[in-house]
């Protein structure tokens, strides 16, 4: 369809929205391309179930992105970066997780992975999905980020449910595609983990880097 027929002033305000969408675009890759908890159950997932079982964790982090959106546009992320001790309870409770994770797959017991293909046995998608987005969801950093950034990108005089869907939505693809490539890269080392000792490695590697996400998020501290 052609813009000729259009309002000299709608067309303006259409090319505005997009430049403002496409700058935000690409500030989530930026933000799904950095490295944190995500990242880290993406390929652990995808080490230990292979790339289609081990994406359902992905599906996961993208509901919490969509629960922390959520909590940020009903004004609740406000409250808790304002408030030292929901953002306190927030950020420790975050971190007793990712450390439990940690000590969890620490701890895994060093038995044969699901190859590749199969879609049987071992942890239930159901239970990859909740996984995902428990980290997520609790990620204070998540919070304080997006009351930092979604307001730069949301034009008050318009209406601001299809601009919190289009930001949710858009967080959804760049983190679906990311995501994708650390559970594919992951899986491909899938078949070459088969003595007890390589196991043992891959657990406590990946159990050492939940713990570390752990600390790095008990670190952080909400802006003065």
């Amino acid at each position: 369809m052609s813009l000729r027929g259009l309002p000299r002033g709608l067309c303006y305000n259409l090319a505005m929205e997009f430049s403002t969408w496409i700058t935000f675009f690409a500030a989530c890759w930026a933000i799904s391309l950095s490295p944190g908890p995500g990242a880290v159950a993406s390929m652990s997932a995808g080490v230990r179930h292979g790339f289609w079982r081990g994406y359902a964790i992905v599906i996961g982090l993208v509901l919490g992105i969509w629960t922390q959106v959520l909590v940020v546009s009903v004004g609740l992320g406000a409250l808790m970066a304002t408030s030292a001790w929901a953002f306190s309870m927030l950020k420790w409770l975050g971190v007793a997780y990712l450390v439990w994770l940690g000590i969890q797959q620490w701890r895994a017991a060093e038995a044969p992975l699901v190859s590749a293909e199969d879609t049987g046995a071992g942890t239930s998608r159901l239970a990859l999905v909740l996984r995902g987005w428990m980290i997520n969801t609790v990620n204070p950093k998540g919070t304080v980020f997006l009351l930092a950034v979604m307001p730069q990108f949301i034009d008050q005089a318009q209406p601001l449910v299809p601009q919190y869907l289009t930001i949710a939505l858009t967080l959804a693809f760049t983190d679906l595609v990311v995501m994708a490539g650390y559970v594919g890269l992951a899986s491909r080392v899938l078949g070459a983990l088969r003595t007890p000792g390589q196991l043992r490695w891959m657990n406590r590697s990946f159990g050492g880097l939940f713990v570390a996400a752990g600390l790095f998020l008990a670190m952080f501290r909400r802006a003065a």
